[in-house]
């Protein structure tokens, strides 16, 4: 019961941290954009409320179980909690967001809702889209969003007892 007392920040920490680590992605992923085409897309400010928005929502979901899985164990693997934890969530949280804004760019083309071939075509138009993330998206998280992954882990690695 401890463990979960102690997995649970306070909420200063949610949401100061949850601006910082948005804040991040976003300057990784222009970083990212400026040294593969120097900003130059038609998306620009879609690309990055993309990143904010996938960092804003990440940290809420990865900081309490990072917490937990930390809790009363050596700076090493303190780490390493908040970095696994930090790096999936925010990945994940990023690629759900560019799966749903692909969703709704292809379903003026689907089925109705709730029908079988509407979920058929909502199921392979996620997958489809996190593929695309996953391939096309994550260089946007280098070279700066290492950096601030790991900055980030091991700060908050040393900062918890």
């Amino acid at each position: 019961m401890e463990r979960l007392r102690a997995a649970w920040p306070p909420y200063s920490h949610l949401i100061l941290g949850a601006l910082l680590w948005a804040v991040q992605m976003l300057a990784s992923a222009m970083l990212g954009l400026y040294l593969r085409n120097g900003l130059e897309t038609s998306r620009l400010a879609e690309v990055a409320g993309l990143y904010f928005l996938g960092g804003l929502l990440a940290w809420p979901a990865a900081l309490p179980v990072a917490r937990f899985l930390a809790y009363g164990k050596p700076p090493e693997a303190r780490f390493a909690a908040f970095f696994v934890t930090l790096i999936v969530a925010t990945i994940a949280m990023t690629a759900f967001l560019f799966a749903m804004e692909y969703r709704i760019f292809y379903s003026r083309w689907h089925a109705p809702f709730g029908s079988g071939i509407w979920v058929f075509q909502f199921i392979f138009t996620s997958i489809s889209a996190v593929y695309q993330f996953l391939v096309i998206g994550l260089r946007l998280f280098l070279p700066l969003g290492l950096v601030c992954l790991v900055v980030s882990s091991y700060y908050l690695g040393k900062r918890m007892r």
